[in-house]
């Protein structure tokens, strides 16, 4: 009789196993993929701390799991507190549908740097704060349930039905985001509903122009969870880059509060908990250790030219010392110094313009965002693609030939180096010619 009960527990078991476990797969900015097993509670940072971990990554809290819709031409980042499975759930059958890991550096500079995010003609404060706020508190009133900044401006919107699209003027509260059918009145009666995010979720639209004859390429849509056609899409065009970033970075804020905060502060508070010690770049400081006491150097250019010097010195000894142990000689180190740069994550070989703005695009438009990539007019050069302001900016890396050594240069041969490494080192922790310090370099990996 017990043998009886047991093996008709079995299938519950099973079944219960089977609950548990789910197999997903996961696809890389190369389209390489990889099947894993997860539990049904997986949240998306679990799934990209396992990433991280199986493909032996720096885990700098960037690294982001991404929605992707093809046949809407749609996609997302997903919240690092999302769970995957109800995500996944949501997906029709016979549609081509992925997750990609990839990283994602804007994911939370809005609370780093608001400003940047929220420009002022977009912002007003609602009446419960009789418009009445700091800019510096601009973020708490997103995350205080009582208050909420109003975004406003003008959009286009696809009507419904049709192939055209209308520009209207918008106003985002906490209760949804509604159009005005009178200029740029906010009264009530003038005001139509056009969404709310209790059960929809706002997309980033990859080919806004070919796919839907948008105006512009900055489109972004409202979609619910329940939906799956292109028709029950709410798609919407900005103007701008910066303008269609801050209306998706508002309602991501009205959707989800709090929680991003709790999302964004939670790896820095492992990280004070963790015996390991980070330096911040802030801290570095020049020192002159010539003469019998050292001292900080405080002038800009000295800094500049010190760290020039330091550098060069530092390569001529390691090419000294890789000739003295019949390794490469001067004239062989040269084309050693050439091609050492290629095994670095964030050069990325014979990249297109225009394949590099998609890359730095899908990684993050925030300042410093970088790669090091091929020149596709001189094949002797190298370019430096560089976001600033939301906008990507392209540098000509030249060589400089000086008595049979050769150099790179960004300033026309004042500031040189040796390498490309070098080159990089020296811009994360200068400015020196560039509109800002290099700070985020766009990795692809292979799953």
């Amino acid at each position: 009789q017990m043998i009886t009960n047991v093996s008709h527990c079995l299938p519950e078991m099973v079944v219960n196993l089977m609950f548990l476990l789910q197999v997903i797969k996961v696809y890389s900015e190369d389209n390489t993929s990889k099947a894993v097993e997860v539990p049904s509670d997986v949240t998306a940072q679990d799934v990209c701390q396992l990433f991280v971990l199986k493909n032996h990554c720096i885990d700098d809290h960037a690294w982001t799991l991404f929605e992707h819709l093809s046949h809407l031409g749609i996609e997302r980042a997903l919240e690092d507190h999302e769970y995957v499975m109800e995500v996944l759930s949501s997906w029709a059958m016979d549609t081509d549908s992925r997750l990609y890991f990839r990283k994602n550096y804007a994911k939370y500079e809005f609370f780093r740097k608001p400003l940047d995010f929220f420009p002022d003609h977009m912002v007003s404060i609602s009446s419960e704060t009789n418009g009445m706020v700091d800019h510096c508190d601009l973020i708490q009133t997103f995350l205080n349930s009582s208050t909420c900044p109003e975004i406003h401006g003008y959009l286009h919107a696809k009507e419904q039905s049709r192939k055209s699209w209308k520009k209207s003027y918008f106003v985002l509260r906490r209760s949804g985001l509604y159009f005005s059918n009178k200029g740029t009145s906010k009264e009530p009666r003038h005001l139509q509903f056009f969404a709310d995010f209790s059960d929809s979720d706002v997309y980033t639209v990859l080919a806004a122009k070919k796919l839907h004859g948008a105006p512009t390429e900055f489109g972004f849509c409202v979609k619910s969870t329940k939906c799956s056609s292109a028709r029950d899409l709410k798609l919407l065009c900005a103007d701008d880059e910066q303008t269609r970033t801050c209306w998706i970075t508002a309602m991501r804020l009205l959707k989800f509060g709090m929680q991003l905060y709790q999302n964004f502060i939670q790896p820095h508070q492992k990280q004070k908990a963790s015996p390991m010690r980070s330096i911040s770049e802030n801290s570095l400081v020049a020192m002159d250790f010539s003469g019998q006491k050292s001292r900080v150097i405080e002038n800009p250019s000295e800094v500049l030219s010190v760290a020039v010097e330091e550098g060069l010195s530092w390569r001529r000894k390691s090419c000294h010392r890789l000739s003295g142990h019949g390794s490469p000689s001067t004239a062989q180190s040269s084309v050693l110094n050439i091609a050492i740069h290629v095994a670095q994550p964030w050069f990325h070989g014979k990249l297109s313009r225009e394949e590099s703005h998609r890359l730095i695009a899908q990684q993050g438009l925030i300042d410093g965002v970088f790669l090091l990539r091929d020149s596709q007019s001189n094949p002797k050069t190298f370019v430096l693609s560089l976001c600033y302001m939301q906008k990507i900016k392209h540098f000509q890396i030249l060589p400089v030939d000086d008595e049979g050594e050769l150099f790179y240069s960004l300033d026309d041969g004042q500031t040189r180096f040796t390498d490309l490494i070098q080159l990089v080192d020296f811009y994360q922790l200068n400015r020196g010619v560039l509109p800002c310090k290099l700070r985020h370099h766009c990795a692809r990996i292979t799953l």
